[in-house]
C-alpha cells in the first residue's frame, strides 16, 4: 500500500475511519499513568488524541497525512509551532506533537521517552507484509516495558477487501507475542453497527481490545 492511497482518502474526505467521539474502549481500559509519553501511530486527526493529552500525558502522533494533522489543529482551534526534525514536518502545541511523515522513518531516539503506545487504526489499516514490518519496527524502536492499548478488527477478509483489514487474535499474537505481554481485554461482535461491513456482505465483524506491555 502507497502513501498515495492515504493522501488522496484525505484530500477527498473518504475518512470514514475518523470517529467522531473518543474511542470507549480508551475509556474503558486506559491505565498507563499520567507521566506516560503515549505514542499514537497513524494517528490521523483523532479525538483520542485530545483525550489522552486531557489525562495529563504527553501526545506523540504519527500521520502520513499533512491534511490530517493541519485539521486536527484547525478543528481544535490551536495555532501549533512547525519545525523539521530528521523526516519529519512536527506540529507542536503544549503536550502534543504530531508528526508528519513515514512511521517507518522515526528512530529509537524519538520514542525513547515513550512509555505507552496506543493503537486504534494503525496494525488494521496495513496489510499482511506491511503490518509484520510494523510490528518488528516498533519491536526495534520502543524500550522495554511500553504499555498500552492495541485495537482490532476480525471478518472474513474473503468477504471484504481492506482497510480496515482483518487482524485475527492468532495473528496478533504471532506478530507481538515474543516480544509483547498480549491481553485479550475485551471482544464484542460490532457488525450490527457497521453499515459499510453489512452492505459489503460481510457476517462476521468482532472488535478486540488487547493490552500490551513491550518485554
Amino acid at each position: 500500500m502507497q502513501p498515495e492511497f492515504w493522501h488522496k482518502k484525505w484530500a477527498s474526505g473518504q475518512i470514514g475511519f475518523h470517529l467522531p467521539e473518543v474511542n470507549p474502549y480508551l475509556q474503558r481500559h486506559w491505565a498507563a499513568p499520567a507521566s506516560a509519553r503515549v505514542l499514537v501511530p497513524l494517528c490521523g486527526k483523532s479525538l483520542d488524541l485530545a483525550w489522552l493529552a486531557g489525562r495529563g500525558h504527553r501526545v506523540l502522533g504519527i500521520e502520513l497525512s499533512e491534511k490530517a494533522v493541519e485539521n486536527y489543529f484547525s478543528e481544535h482551534q490551536v495555532q501549533p509551532q512547525i519545525i523539521e526534525k530528521g523526516a519529519f514536518k512536527v506540529y507542536r502545541s503544549d503536550a502534543f506533537e504530531l508528526w508528519c511523515g513515514d512511521f517507518f522513518a522515526l528512530t529509537a531516539g524519538d520514542v525513547a521517552d515513550c512509555t505507552a503506545i496506543y493503537d486504534r487504526a494503525a496494525l488494521i489499516a496495513l496489510p499482511a507484509p506491511m503490518r509484520e514490518r510494523y510490528a518488528a519496527h516498533l519491536q526495534r524502536i520502543l524500550p522495554q516495558g511500553v504499555q498500552g492499548l492495541l485495537i482490532t478488527l476480525d471478518y472474513d477478509q474473503a468477504q471484504m477487501p481492506g482497510p480496515p483489514f482483518a487482524v485475527g487474535d492468532d495473528e496478533v499474537q504471532r506478530l507481538l507475542g515474543d516480544a509483547w505481554q498480549v491481553l485479550v481485554l475485551e471482544g464484542q461482535d460490532v457488525l450490527g453497527e457497521s453499515g459499510k461491513f453489512l452492505q459489503a456482505g460481510v457476517t462476521r465483524l468482532e472488535e478486540r481490545v488487547y493490552r500490551v506491555s513491550s518485554r
